[in-house]
């Protein structure tokens, strides 16, 4: 068996489909189910049994599958570790973002970052912070983009700071506001625990939440058609001058903001591409500070 027929197994066992896997992997799926009995042969045991959900893995199955995402993951490794000793700037670097990042910042960075190494892949996770945080502890992927003060172990370099704000497409009275829709949306523990806080200090009663939707963006959109008013990062707002905002601040008058951080461990900068890169957002950053000073 070659590294392809390892690739094979894993992907087969991800997707639980041969057709997907095919069309992942970019085979014919005549090309994978012959090349699957091949393997069967080598090794000897029946590995999948296919029927009306899809393909099954048997228990011989299952345990190659699982070695095969072990051994892909030491050839991958082992790659990086070579073209590190030869002082190449190349490899497939592993992000981990909140969905927020993902749309509003990363396309940006990664587009200025392949022009000076263009030899650099990318493989991107994305999810809620708490969930990137664990990765990224798990060395999961290499670096991972939070939002908010979580206690982090290693390396953490503040990347963004943004401020919090009562969104509406119309003026709002934040004396009526108990009274008026709003628009909610799932999100960090973390951010969610510092706007209710917020919204504790100020109301007695809580808000009349009239839409609940699964992501930022959705939530914005309907703040955009006038069905209610949102609590929103400002950055999320920063194509939308007409819609009104009100910055969020504590009792002593202290703005309410989000900061966004780069976290990584020490142990990830011995390979070239991922310092390259650790270097390229800290570049950035100063150049944004300088700018905006």
């Amino acid at each position: 068996m070659d590294d392809r027929d390892w690739l094979i197994l894993h992907t087969l066992y991800k997707e639980k489909n041969i057709t997907k896997a095919g069309q992942a992997l970019y085979i014919s799926q005549p090309t994978l189910t012959k090349r699957l009995k091949q393997i069967e042969t080598e090794f000897g045991v029946k590995i999948v049994n296919r029927g009306i959900k899809g393909v099954q893995f048997t228990a011989e199955g299952e345990y190659l599958a699982k070695r095969a995402e072990e051994l892909l993951d030491i050839f991958q490794i082992t790659r990086e570790d070579i073209d590190n000793f030869n002082h190449y700037v190349v490899g497939t670097l592993r992000l981990g973002v909140s969905n927020f990042i993902s749309k509003y910042k990363l396309p940006g960075w990664l587009q200025s970052f392949e022009k000076q190494y263009p030899d650099v892949e990318f493989q991107v996770e994305t999810g809620y912070s708490k969930q990137i945080y664990q990765m990224a502890y798990n060395h999961d992927i290499h670096i991972g983009f939070i939002r908010g003060d979580y206690n982090w172990p290693g390396e953490k370099e503040l990347v963004f700071e943004e401020s919090l704000c009562i969104a509406s497409l119309k003026p709002i009275d934040m004396d009526e506001l108990p009274s008026l829709p709003k628009i909610d949306y799932q999100t960090d523990s973390l951010y969610k625990h510092m706007t209710d806080n917020w919204w504790a200090e100020r109301y007695p009663q809580p808000p009349y939440v009239r839409i609940t939707v699964d992501r930022g963006d959705t939530c914005k959109e309907m703040v955009l058609n006038g069905l209610g008013y949102a609590i929103l990062p400002s950055l999320f707002l920063k194509d939308c001058p007409h819609v009104h905002q009100v910055p969020l601040q504590t009792k002593e008058g202290i703005p309410l903001t989000q900061k966004t951080w780069m976290v990584y461990h020490k142990s990830v900068e011995e390979l070239n591409f991922v310092k390259a890169f650790i270097d390229f957002i800290k570049e950035s950053v100063t150049a944004s500070s300088k700018k905006h000073s």
